[in-house]
Formats: structure tokens, C-alpha cells, sequence
């Protein structure tokens, strides 16, 4: 199932959120070694974790996390802006039709065949998200590794300046320009949508 929820009050007790939270913390504290901070040693929440941020969530029938990725609208503090600006040689794209990609998670315990099948879903339903929320633009930040893949995927996506040294990583920032065309672009470099009629949309206004 394919959850949107935005994070309104009493968000963050429904079960499909709190197991995205666990899942957070299993892969971008335990595993990547990011210095975030943890509640009740179980869940990875930072403070853009407020009222403006939309959680997209994929997940099974028991609410149990296959995959997600929480989106904040540009024209408020975001990651890119409030944290990497140094990121990009440009403006920093803003805007009602613009919103960042951050948080993109998927779960450990699943095997690699399933995580590149889970990840073809969420980017499919990020995708079907913004065209039918009005947003023509992601912008997000990504270790170079994990940029080489989002630019392989056949969308326009674009560097909006040279990688820097962060720390211990290699950091980008990029834009990822959404229109009707994005989901066939996807499909012809193998990024495969779910088949028709079996994806659930469970949103929440």
C-alpha cells in the first residue's frame, strides 16, 4: 500500500508513520552512522519533522515499512536551504511548485531484489504524488554514490553544483524537473511502476 500523510496533529501515533520512524533509525543512524538525534532509542526525528512535511510511505498490509521518503515544501526552512546551501552554485529553487526529496529510506531487512523493487515503487509514487499535488520540482541532497543512481534514472535531473567534501562524506545537491512525460521516462531506463490497479493510495488531507 501506498501511503501520503501529511504530518498533522496526531500524525506521528498512526502505525504506518512510527514504523517509517523505526526504520529511519535502523538505516541513517545504525547503519550509516549519521549524527542524528533518536527518540526513546527507537525512532530517528529531526526537526523538520513538523506540521509543513508530507511523508510518502510504502508499506505491507500489516502497516509494516517497505519504503518512504519525506517531502518539505521549499518555501519554508528545508534541508537544502536551512543546512547544504554552500551545495549550489545557483539560486536554490523555491517555491509553491517545488518541494525537497529528503529522508529517502529503504528497509534493511528486506532482500536486495526487494529493495530495488521497493524503490522503483516509491519513486513511481513520488512521481504520481507531484503531478497530482501541482509540483513540477524535487530538489533533494545526496552522497555522490546515491546521486550517480538518481541520475541514471532516466528523469531530468541535473547537479545544481559540484560535489563538496562535508565531513566524512561527498555531498550533491539537485533538481529534478516533473512533468506528464516523467513516469514513461522512468520505464525506459528500467524503473518499473507497479502494474495497473494493484497500487492503493490510502491519502490523508
Amino acid at each position: 500500500m501506498i501511503h501520503c500523510l501529511p504530518n498533522a496533529p496526531g500524525a506521528a501515533e498512526l502505525k504506518v508513520l512510527r514504523s517509517m520512524f523505526e526504520a529511519r533509525k535502523r538505516v541513517f543512524i545504525d547503519l550509516l552512522h549519521w549524527d542524528l538525534a533518536v527518540i526513546a532509542d527507537r525512532f530517528e526525528l529531526d526537526e523538520f519533522d513538523m506540521e509543513p512535511a508530507t511523508y510518502v510511505v510504502l508499506s505491507g498490509e500489516d502497516g509494516a515499512h517497505r519504503a518512504s521518503a519525506r517531502l518539505l515544501p521549499t518555501t519554508g526552512p528545508h534541508i537544502l536551504s536551512a543546512l547544504f546551501a554552500g551545495l549550489c552554485d545557483e539560486e536554490i529553487p523555491r517555491g509553491p511548485t517545488t518541494m525537497e526529496i529528503t529522508r529517502f529510506c529503504l528497509d534493511r531487512g528486506s532482500s536486495a531484489a526487494r529493495r530495488r523493487r521497493d524503490r522503483d515503487e516509491l519513486i513511481h509514487a513520488l512521481v504520481t504524488f507531484a503531478l497530482r499535488s501541482g509540483i513540477e520540482r524535487f530538489t533533494g541532497v545526496a552522497e555522490i554514490a546515491w546521486m550517480r543512481q538518481v541520475l541514471s534514472f532516466g528523469w531530468r535531473c541535473r547537479p545544481l553544483g559540484a560535489p563538496r567534501e562535508i565531513g566524512r562524506r561527498t555531498l550533491c545537491a539537485m533538481a529534478i524537473e516533473i512533468d506528464e512525460d516523467t513516469p514513461a521516462l522512468l520505464q525506459r531506463c528500467g524503473l518499473i511502476a507497479p502494474c495497473s490497479g494493484r497500487e492503493t493510495y490510502d491519502v490523508f488531507h
